[in-house]
């Protein structure tokens, strides 16, 4: 072929054949198949930087379709974003910057961890919803310094999976016009057809979504994606009812594209074609048949004029952040703020007030909620809200306006009944950088988006998911809404921290390290009943939640027992530790606000607030399995092996076990006659 553009394509087709191939694992048939949408976007529409990545004005490119992964490395190399052909070579390889589905951070250029579908959609629309944000924040009239598009390439199954559907739906109400996704329509999944499972018509849902829809009938045709993409970023080619939508641009193509025996097939999807059928679809193709990884030398001169055009962009806009800075120095000092990190995550809340001892106290939702005002003031790019429990989840902060189309910097962000899309759309908002997302939810329906919060965690991304309703303490709703097993399974979460502070001045405390912590996600998880606030020092208690675990009080010089309990249990303790002092029992009580962060502790650490020869009484209205780091044989561990029921707080309380009474008498069995030792 002599056309630099059709030779082009080949290349990215080529490329991704290969590497499949070499490594007889992978998804050879979309990086075929979309191969030219592709090109036309990265090579004509896409503003961003091959030398600089991370340029913040860049738009944002989201391969929701993961499995497809060789389409965005071959890209990625071809651009020179330093992605080498040895690179490809090890495509899904132990130690290789190229592995089977995109991770961010681990490969530059690489905007989110997609392979659960749907999961990269949802991120692509939380980054709409953030650079609309922080664009609507900083930019003034005659002076846009951040105007980035968001492009998700999404294929059948993401189209599929319902968070998909669920942050659609909220782009649309939205109005994002900054985000365009592009519907690789190839007919086929891992099953066969999609006609075995998928047959309603994409583009008129996605129309009754309040998004704008175009088709493109041949992906290998590239005037007509250049002129879908066109419209998709140029408001003057729009309708009039057009321009503040989303829009979706669905592209028929053909999975597996040249290959003479496996095109439109299932086997072109998941697996490498083997040997001879790369030599033949390199023949049908007019490729050469050796070497492998072959890029042709005015393929690789073409890319490079590409990436230096592209790289002139990021140019051009320092010079209007020049003229930005000069017409607005105060704004400039703020977005170099924002853009160093300190507007994301820094120490608030030092100031704040504790609580005073009350043996009525409050919720710590409510807690939260107070501080969380005051937060927000101290933290701009704080951003958030609630999958329609805000009064419930007390996310909602005062005074301030709702993010709506209208209003776009809104402080108060409604993700309607979505909690999977939140979880996915709340990762989006945190990878640009822009803003530090929260979403609130009861923690019952911490299952609906745990794909999302498991990505949170893959990725370190600091998302703060305020879980409410966290135990049988909720009451009246019942079981459908009381969790059982959920603490223990997000603490299973690697990189995830998990909090369920015991009392007011331990959720402040918490909601505060969280927010000087950019490192990783983190679960506050909050009573919907009132707790008691109990008498500790503030510096014991801001120490106690950095360390996990601590000493809140000891009634005796040589504790026979340890008491042992997060979150609403504490309070209970209190109360039991109270029982056995009338005893003339000792024992020490101790707060573990986060099993996450107690477990980072040094054994010597460890050692001083469990001393190793005594019994532990380990209390949590939730799955005892949370509690096995700390259980050793002899203890006892009270909690939750049933599902609950519905009635008032306190009637659950007492027929579950969670009384003192109920709790003294368990330790009278497990030790007859205050046998502690």
């Amino acid at each position: 072929m002599s056309n630099i553009d059709d030779r082009a394509i080949n290349t990215i087709r080529m490329l991704a054949l290969d590497a499949v191939q070499k490594a007889n694992s992978g998804h050879p048939g979309t990086p075929m198949g979309f191969a030219s949408p592709a090109y036309v976007l990265w090579s004509e529409f896409l503003r961003f930087n091959p030398k600089d990545p991370a340029w913040p004005n860049r738009d944002r490119f989201v391969l929701s379709a993961g499995h497809a992964s060789m389409l965005l490395y071959g890209l990625l190399h071809l651009f020179g974003t330093g992605l080498e052909i040895e690179d490809l070579r090890n495509f899904r390889q132990w130690g290789s910057r190229t592995p089977g589905h995109p991770e961010y951070g681990h490969t530059a250029g690489v905007e989110t961890t997609t392979g659960p579908l749907g999961q990269g959609f949802a991120n692509a629309v939380g980054m709409a919803l953030a650079l609309r944000y922080a664009g609507g924040i900083f930019n003034r009239p005659g002076h846009t310094i951040l105007d980035p598009r968001v492009f998700v390439v999404a294929g059948d199954g993401d189209m599929m999976e319902g968070i998909s559907n669920e942050a659609a739906s909220l782009a649309g109400h939205q109005g994002l016009s900054n985000l365009i996704c592009l519907y690789d329509d190839n007919h086929i999944s891992i099953d066969g057809s999609t006609s075995l499972a998928f047959t309603e018509e994409v583009g008129d849902r996605f129309l009754a979504l309040n998004w704008s829809v175009r088709y493109v009938r041949d992906g290998n045709d590239r005037e007509e994606v250049r002129a879908a993409l066109a419209w998709a970023t140029d408001p003057e080619i729009q309708m009039a009812e057009e321009a503040g939508t989303p829009k979706l641009i669905v592209i028929r193509t053909h999975i597996g594209f040249g290959s003479p025996k496996y095109q439109d097939t299932a086997h072109a999807h998941g697996s490498a074609l083997g040997a001879e059928e790369v030599l033949n679809t390199k023949r049908n193709l007019g490729w050469p048949e050796t070497p492998d990884f072959f890029v042709p030398e005015d393929v690789r001169e073409h890319f490079d004029a590409l990436a230096r055009e592209k790289t002139r962009a990021q140019n051009r806009w320092q010079e209007e952040l020049k003229k930005y800075g000069e017409a607005y120095p105060d704004l400039l000092v703020l977005w170099k703020e924002w853009m160093s990190g300190d507007a994301l995550g820094k120490k608030v809340l030092e100031k704040y007030p504790p609580y005073s001892p009350d043996p009525k106290g409050l919720a710590t939702r409510q807690a939260f909620g107070e501080a969380l005002q005051v937060a927000s003031k101290e933290l701009p790019a704080l951003w958030g809200g609630s999958a329609d429990l805000a009064p419930s989840n007390n996310t909602l902060i005062k005074g301030e306006v709702d993010c709506q189309k209208g209003t776009p910097t809104g402080k108060n962000l409604h993700f309607g009944v979505r909690e999977h899309a939140m979880g996915g759309i709340l990762n989006g908002m945190s990878l640009t950088g822009m803003v530090r997302p929260y979403g609130g939810t009861f923690l019952v329906f911490s299952d609906y988006m745990r794909g999302a919060m498991r990505l949170s965690a893959l990725m370190h991304q600091p998302v703060l998911y305020v879980l409410t309703h966290d135990s049988i303490g909720l009451g009246e709703d019942g079981p459908t809404h009381q969790p059982v097993e959920h603490l223990a399974g997000l603490r299973a979460i690697p990189g995830m921290t998990v909090y369920r502070p015991g009392d007011a001045n331990e959720t402040v405390q918490a909601l505060s390290i969280i927010l000087e912590d950019r490192t990783g996600p983190a679960c506050l998880v909050l009573s919907r009943q009132k707790v008691p606030t109990l008498p500790v020092a503030p510096k014991t208690v801001r120490k106690g939640v950095e360390a996990g675990g601590y000493i809140v009080r000891e009634t005796g010089e040589n504790p026979s027992l340890v008491l042992v309990a997060s979150g609403s249990e504490l309070g209970l303790l209190w109360q039991v530790q109270d029982l056995l002092e009338e005893r003339k029992v000792a024992t020490r009580l101790v707060s573990v606000p986060s099993i996450s962060r107690l477990r980072r502790q040094t054994p010597e650490t460890m050692a001083r607030i469990f001393p190793a020869d005594r019994p532990r009484v380990l209390v949590e209205a939730a799955h005892p399995m949370g509690w096995y780091p700390l259980v050793r044989p002899g203890d006892l561990v009270i909690g939750m092996e049933t599902f609950g029921a519905s009635a008032p707080a306190e009637r659950l309380m007492e027929a579950f076990g969670f009384t003192p009474v109920a709790v003294l008498s368990r330790i009278d069995k497990q030790w007859p006659g205050g046998s502690f030792h």
